[in-house]
């Protein structure tokens, strides 16, 4: 189903594209190429949803998805530019394929921004008694999704010069009581992003930590406590951008720090 000049998918008819024709590939640091490729995952809300508003508000062609098809169109709704919208789950291998198709109909991929992921069990429950199989899933959505995604797209960044932004958070990095699944989900996250970042030196891969916001997650994280006190996603899009923007070595990125001297 066409929508105007976005393009809506979900997962019985596959991905549609307004792409009138092939582009060049050039180095996605190249300020002066208007053709930019992302991929977002777990877009339909949060911060996923705010990075995407950013990068389409940028130029950038996007490639989204999420599972909640309701919440999926609103977002897309919402974008400037070229969108596909895929409903579907990244421990799905055929969704997967189907996010990297979309890609390569919009003529290549340069950023591949893996966002989407589960908190665990709420209210979050002490190592001593979390559920394995609750521990599973969260290793199978935040680790391993994430890693068969990369390695789908490898081809398409290695040719681009492209980046892997890994969302993580400080819980991958502090031992904070409740936070044993999804926190030992980032980290190893983060150590997959280190040994990548080694075996693929022409690609960024950078872990990214946006600190603590304002979302449906971390609602869920601090179940009937008010968050209110915490920033907006959108808060944190600009730091985003200028990681993009400036490039530099694959790694750790906390957007806290580079929001200090984005106005600088």
């Amino acid at each position: 189903m066409v929508l105007g000049p976005k393009t809506y998918a979900g997962p019985d008819n596959g991905p549609m594209s307004s792409r009138s024709g092939d582009h060049s590939v050039e180095h996605m640091g190249n300020i002066e190429r208007g053709h930019r490729v992302a991929i977002v995952t777990g877009a339909s809300r949060g911060l996923g949803r705010a990075l995407a508003l950013g990068l389409a508000d940028e130029g950038w062609q996007l490639v989204i998805d999420g599972r909640d098809p309701d919440a999926l169109a609103e977002a897309r709704g919402a974008l400037p530019g070229s969108v596909v919208a895929l409903v579907g789950d990244v421990a799905n291998p055929a969704h997967r394929a189907e996010l990297m198709a979309a890609a390569a109909d919009h003529g290549g991929l340069d950023l591949l921004v893996n966002n989407a992921g589960i908190l665990g069990p709420s209210p979050l429950p002490p190592l001593a008694v979390y559920p394995l199989d609750a521990l599973r899933e969260v290793y199978e959505i935040n680790v391993v999704a994430p890693l068969a995604l990369t390695q789908l797209a490898l081809p398409a960044l290695r040719a681009t010069g492209g980046a892997v932004a890994l969302i993580t958070s400080d819980a991958a990095a502090e031992p904070y009581p409740g936070w044993g699944g999804y926190g030992s989900a980032k980290a190893a996250l983060e150590q997959i992003g280190r040994v990548l970042a080694a075996e693929e030196p022409t690609i960024r891969v950078w872990s990214v930590d946006p600190g603590d916001l304002r979302t449906r997650m971390h609602q869920e994280a601090f179940a009937g406590e008010d968050i209110s006190d915490r920033p907006l996603p959108e808060s944190v899009v600009p730091a985003f951008l200028r990681l993009l923007d400036e490039r530099p070595a694959s790694g750790r990125v906390r957007l806290v720090e580079l929001a200090a001297g984005v106005h600088a």
